[in-house]
């Protein structure tokens, strides 16, 4: 199963990538897709990529409920 998850970005590098995190894992990821994206948004990251920004209540209550789910952790492993 492959998931597209929010994630909060907390350095960028340059122009095309950053470094977001998600339960406490960090990773480096694309930003080539999204035009506008500052360090504390959130975005949905799929393989790798950053594919849009997203409100961050939005974020935060998918969090929540993946973390409910127990998903959280897990995800935390894909990038």
């Amino acid at each position: 199963m492959c998931l597209a998850i929010p994630v909060r970005i907390m350095e960028k590098k340059d122009d095309e990538t950053a470094i977001v995190e998600l339960s406490g894992v960090r990773h480096q990821v694309s930003l080539a897709l999204v035009d506008d994206a500052a360090v504390g948004d959130y975005v949905i990251v799929h393989v790798g990529y950053a594919l849009s920004k997203l409100d961050p209540a939005e974020a935060e209550a998918t969090l929540a409920t993946m973390r409910a789910a127990g998903l959280a952790e897990n995800a935390a492993a894909v990038h």
